[in-house]
């Protein structure tokens, strides 16, 4: 199970950068940007591009090496900030785009899972 969530979440992560490096312009305008500088795009692309594959590798590394747990740290630690971080910035900037709330709505999912798994396994 926990090998599936970690390559499910590499699968995400690749996606993601693949439709992020590719079409930039129209993801960054689904989330709420509304236009980028030169700057802005180089930002863009190195975080939503760059960074997205890093964690798409290291997860299916997890997954594929057996370390299970180490998968699980990560997961907790990336999504309980942006998961807190966002929950503000939802109360504060409410209403949002379509696009924002799902990428909310998964967040949260994805952080129960690795929770739930968490404490699944805690006794193995």
């Amino acid at each position: 199970m926990t090998s599936a969530y970690l390559y499910l979440n590499a699968a995400i992560y690749l996606l993601l950068a693949v439709w992020c490096t590719l079409a930039p312009a129209r993801t960054a305008s689904a989330v709420g940007y509304a236009s980028l500088t030169r700057s802005g795009q180089t930002e863009y692309l190195t975080i939503y591009g760059g960074l997205q594959l890093g964690l798409a590798f290291l997860f299916a590394w997890f997954a594929w090496t057996q370390q299970m747990r180490t998968g699980l740290v990560l997961a907790m630690a990336l999504y309980l900030p942006i998961v807190l971080f966002r929950s503000v910035a939802l109360l504060r900037w409410w209403p949002v785009e379509t696009a924002t709330l799902a990428l909310a709505v998964t967040e949260w999912l994805m952080l129960a899972a690795a929770f739930g798994l968490w404490w699944q396994g805690r006794s193995v």
